[in-house]
């Protein structure tokens, strides 16, 4: 996401905080530089020039070229301008006094509507709300079906008819039925279609103005680039809608829609999808995205994903066993299957700052391979073994090796990288000490 065009940004930003002294002149080369990046984002062509524009008034001010670093202001001035060219920052939805909440998915047909409501339910549901799952897509196949799987892994309720006649009637018992359940959070599956599409377009306004939902949010395909902004603008014409969510983002190295779009339909980006599991559904802050894009990382996301995946008690017992020099292959197993849930490693590498600037060792690689071949090696040891890396000789070593897939040499590459994360785990409690010790501060 945004690899190409925080890379030239980057470059460019480099250039300017090397020149000793800004002008108007070398300004407005940069500015030149950061406006090509922006076109080559793909991002319109009209808010790139309103952008570049905004920040030009303000980077040729008095202010910045007589500051003490110049290029830094700078920065900061494109930084702002990002912000306020993504949107406000994030809200939860309001849910309705009176339950339940309604939200309509509208959207293209392969643009992940199905599938992101169901990582709405899920994110509902982690906050505490009881939330339900409504098919009304009477055109795609199996699309009910789909969403009803969806909605039993997730176990949240679901309403859906064999073979609806009527998507205002079906909705209308969907939430009678949510009443009856003391459901608080009603997320409607629509059929994918056409903006141009006049005819479909107008059952989605019969069902907006039948159901009067909450919200109704966009779901668009961030690959598709500009087109992505023309289906927003054509769904914000026709039918009104509140926000947006964008999906495949994890695969849109460009970025051109999610900087576009709320300035085109004035609306703001609510999530975005970052891949296809359930749990790949993120806020969209605007300033956390505007770091990352300026290569500046994005700590808070990281520290959210960190804190989704630990609960207060597991990191209380993995201290209590670092400190006390517990810590064994068990352990470690554990901690590499809940990085793998965080992500892939290339995408929380990239969240941290400066991380753009790093230059990765020759031959080494953020590899998510090797995470899956660790774990199965340490899966292919017995318990003991886990316990007590220590007895694993010549000939458990081959064992291990066959029924992972891997080599003895691997299985001995492991086993020297574990014994020297357990000898600087060793140091901790000196280390410790001796900073309580320096500090005037008691041992903890």
């Amino acid at each position: 996401m945004f690899d190409n065009l925080s890379e030239r940004l980057q470059n460019t930003f480099r250039k300017l905080r090397g020149e000793g002294k800004l002008s108007e002149k070398n300004i407005k080369d940069g500015l030149r530089e950061v406006k090509l990046a922006l076109l080559e984002a793909d991002v319109n062509y009209k808010v790139v020039k309103q952008f570049i524009n905004n920040v030009q008034e303000q980077a040729v001010g008095q202010d910045v070229l007589k500051s003490i670093s110049p290029g830094q202001q700078v920065v900061k001035v494109v930084y702002q301008e990002l912000i306020n060219l993504m949107g406000e920052p994030f809200k939860k939805p309001v849910l309705a006094q009176e339950p339940p909440t309604v939200i309509m998915l509208v959207g293209l047909q392969g643009s992940g509507k199905t599938t992101t409501s169901a990582k709405l339910a899920r994110r509902f549901k982690q906050d505490g709300h009881f939330p339900m799952l409504v098919a009304a897509d009477p055109y795609r196949p199996a699309a009910a079906r789909q969403l009803n799987i969806l909605a039993d892994q997730l176990g949240v309720e679901f309403f859906g008819e064999p073979k609806p006649r009527s998507l205002v009637k079906t909705c209308k018992k969907a939430l009678k039925h949510a009443r009856q359940k003391a459901i608080e959070v009603v997320i409607i599956d629509t059929a994918g279609r056409l903006h141009i599409d006049q005819d479909l377009m107008k059952e989605l306004v019969e069902l907006r103005n039948a159901i009067n939902p909450n919200y109704i949010w966009l779901v668009a395909d961030a690959l598709t680039g500009q087109e992505a902004v023309n289906v927003a603008k054509g769904f914000q014409d026709a039918v009104g809608i509140d926000g947006l969510i964008l999906t495949k983002l994890e695969g849109d190295a460009r970025g051109g829609a999610a900087l576009s779009i709320r300035s085109v339909t004035g609306k703001p980006i609510k999530f975005m999808g970052m891949g296809e599991k359930l749990d790949a559904l993120e806020p969209f802050h605007p300033e956390r995205m505007a770091s990352r894009i300026l290569g500046m990382g994005d700590i808070l996301s990281l520290v959210e994903k960190a804190e989704d995946m630990y609960s207060k008690d597991n990191a209380q017992d993995l201290q209590q066993k670092l400190m006390s020099n517990r810590f064994t292959l068990e352990d470690f197993r554990t901690q590499l299957v809940q990085i793998k849930k965080m992500g892939p490693l290339e995408n929380l590498f990239k969240m941290l700052p400066g991380a753009g600037n790093l230059k990765m060792p020759k031959g080494a690689q953020l590899d998510d391979k090797q995470l899956v071949h660790t774990q199965a090696i340490i899966d292919s040891m017995t318990v003991e073994e886990r316990r007590s890396p220590k007895i694993i000789n010549g000939s458990r070593r081959r064992r291990i090796a066959q029924g992972s897939g891997t080599s003895v040499q691997e299985i001995n590459k492991l086993l020297k990288q574990f014994t020297q994360m357990q000898k600087m785990i060793k140091k901790l409690p000196k280390l410790k000490a001796g900073f309580g010790r320096k500090r005037g501060l008691p041992f903890m």
